[in-house]
């Protein structure tokens, strides 16, 4: 087996590992009984980054253990995996507007089905972005300081913005693909609970909470 194959097969790998643990990461935070050090890595609301954020982590974690195994097999590792990691949010933000902007001009309805393949050709792209880069030629000098930038920028953006949002639509709460103008860790998730009961004993939504709403189709 070739490094290329061998270097594909783990890229194979890392876009399974990374669509499942993300979307475990979607209702970690309310498994976690909103335990406030879990919102470092679950999301946290229905924002669109909060969505992005949970496949962030699972894919630094797997780069890191993957280099272990093929850092003699790969040439630009960090900028490789560093691009993976820029390329599958911009790639779903993308796809994600793109088939919202969709939705609202044509009167169709949201659908979980095309929500889960804008995230898994997000996360696709970024590996496939990564594949590429890892088995070309060493690149020049730069490739180690635009590493570092892009690893800096990711690190500080995923860390900081769960609990500091700026407060523009990216990062609004879109409950039910509508936008609540709640940011961050929110206030009550009385009305947002999958899996768990309320204080009060009331039961939770179910994964599919919005099917009762005009205009959506699933969560």
């Amino acid at each position: 087996m070739t490094a290329r194959t061998k270097l594909l097969l783990w890229e194979i790998v890392c876009i399974f590992w990374v669509a499942t643990v993300g979307s475990l990461l979607h209702f970690a935070f309310e498994l976690s009984d909103y335990w406030t050090p879990m919102a470092f890595f679950a999301a946290v609301n229905e924002s669109a980054w909060e969505h992005v954020k949970m496949y962030f982590w699972p894919g630094l974690f797997f780069a890191l253990a993957q280099y272990t195994y093929t850092r003699h097999l790969a040439n630009n590792y960090w900028l490789g995996k560093a691009l993976a990691l820029l390329v599958t949010p911009l790639v779903i933000f993308v796809c994600y507007f793109s088939y919202m902007a969709w939705v609202q001009a044509s009167g169709a309805r949201v659908t979980l089905w095309i929500m889960l393949m804008i995230m898994t050709f997000g996360i696709t792209a970024g590996q496939l972005t990564s594949w590429f880069v890892l088995t070309r030629e060493p690149l020049g000098a730069w490739r180690r300081p635009a590493a570092s930038g892009i690893y800096v920028t990711l690190l500080l953006a995923f860390s900081t913005f769960t609990f500091f949002p700026p407060r523009v639509f990216l990062f609004n709460n879109f409950f039910c693909y509508q936008y609540t103008n709640e940011f961050g860790i929110l206030d009550d998730y009385g009305p947002y609970r999958v899996f768990t009961r309320g204080e009060d004993g009331s039961e939770a939504g179910g994964v599919f909470y919005c099917d009762n709403l005009p205009g959506t189709d699933g969560p």
